[in-house]
C-alpha cells in the first residue's frame, strides 16, 4: 500500500523509520481477532514501535530536532518508511544501541513493567514467567531480577541456557509443569506472568491455589478462567524508555533480536511471530 508522506501536526514529529518491532498483537489486529479491543479503520498501517531519524517537526515541538535518532511509539503505524509520533513518547537513541535493538525495546519494556506492577512483584518473592525467552519475557525476567525477585522462566528446550543467562531458573514448558515448578520452588510461587499464551493458565492457577496474582498478556481464555488479561493503555514514558535504552547500550539490559526481515516481508515476520517460537524480538528493517 502506498500513501502520501504524512505531515506532523502540533506536538508531533515525522520519523524516517529505520527499524520496526514486530509484536504478536500486530498480526492479531491485522486478522481482525482483536477488533473489539483495537477497532481498526481500513486501510491501516500496522505496528506501534519505531526506531528512526527525526526529519520534520510539528508546531510546538521543542525537545527534539531534525536529525535526532529516536526510539518509541508511533501515532500512525510503523510498518512504513515514514511515521508520525508524539514528541512526548520518543526517547533519544544512545549511540551504542543499534537500530534493530532499539526497535526491540519500547513495547517489551513498557509491557513488562506494567505487568510487574500489576502483580506487585517485590524483592524476596518468586515469580513464574511463561514465555521467558520471547521479546517480552526477556525483558520481564531481567526487570524482575533487578527488583530482587527470584524468577522461574519457562521456555522451549533450545532456549534453556538463554533463559538461565538472563538470571532465571529455566524450565521446559509442557507436561508435568506443576510438579517441576514445585521441585525447584517447594515454597510455592508468589505471582505468575504469562507472556506466552500457550495454555499454561490452568497450571498457574494450580500453583497459586487460585487466580490471585496471575496476569496474562497472551491467553484470550483469561476471563473465562477468572485471570487478569493486561489490556490497558500503555504508559509510554519517554523518560523511562531513555533510562532502559542507556542500560541496553551499556550491556546492562539484554535486548535480543531473534530475526530481521525487510519491510516487504512484513507478512512473513507476522507469521513467524504468531508461531511463537523465536528467541527475543522479530524486527523489520526499513531502507
Amino acid at each position: 500500500m502506498e500513501t502520501e508522506i504524512p505531515q506532523p501536526g502540533p506536538g508531533q514529529v515525522r520519523v524516517r523509520v529505520r527499524a520496526v518491532g514486530v509484536n504478536p498483537v500486530d498480526g492479531k489486529i491485522r486478522s481482525g481477532n482483536m477488533e473489539a479491543i483495537f477497532p481498526t479503520t481500513l486501510p491501516a498501517v500496522p505496528g506501534g514501535e519505531i526506531a528512526g531519524v527525526v526529519d520534520a517537526l510539528g508546531e510546538g515541538v521543542d525537545r527534539l530536532k531534525v536529525g535526532d535518532e529516536v526510539l518509541g511509539w508511533s501515532d500512525t503505524g510503523s510498518y512504513a518508511q515514514y511515521a508520525l509520533a508524539t514528541e512526548a513518547v520518543l526517547a533519544l537513541k544512545p549511540a551504542g544501541l543499534d537500530w534493530t535493538h532499539a526497535a526491540a525495546l519500547p513495547v517489551a519494556s513498557d509491557g513488562a513493567e506494567r505487568v510487574l506492577d500489576l502483580l506487585g512483584v517485590k524483592a524476596g518473592e518468586t515469580l513464574l514467567i511463561h514465555g521467558a525467552s520471547g521479546a517480552l519475557g526477556t525483558v520481564a525476567v531481567q526487570l524482575a531480577v533487578a527488583r530482587g525477585a527470584r524468577v522461574i522462566g519457562t521456555a522451549g528446550p533450545a532456549n534453556q541456557e538463554y533463559v538461565t543467562s538472563l538470571g532465571a531458573t529455566a524450565l521446559i514448558y509442557g507436561e508435568n509443569l506443576v510438579e517441576r515448578v514445585r521441585a525447584v520452588a517447594p515454597q510455592g510461587v508468589d505471582a505468575v506472568f504469562d507472556a506466552a499464551g500457550k495454555g499454561a493458565l490452568e497450571d498457574s492457577i494450580t500453583l497459586r491455589g487460585g487466580t490471585d496474582r496471575i496476569v496474562t498478556t497472551a491467553d484470550f481464555r483469561a476471563r473465562e478462567l477468572g485471570v487478569v488479561f493486561a489490556e490497558g493503555p500503555q504508559r509510554r514514558s519517554a523518560a523511562r524508555l531513555a533510562e532502559l535504552a542507556e542500560q541496553a547500550a551499556a550491556g546492562a539490559l539484554v535486548t535480543t533480536v531473534g530475526a530481521t526481515y525487510p519491510l516487504a516481508d512484513a507478512a512473513k515476520a507476522q507469521q513467524a511471530s504468531d508461531a511463537g517460537h523465536s528467541r527475543g524480538k522479530l524486527v523489520l528493517t526499513v531502507g
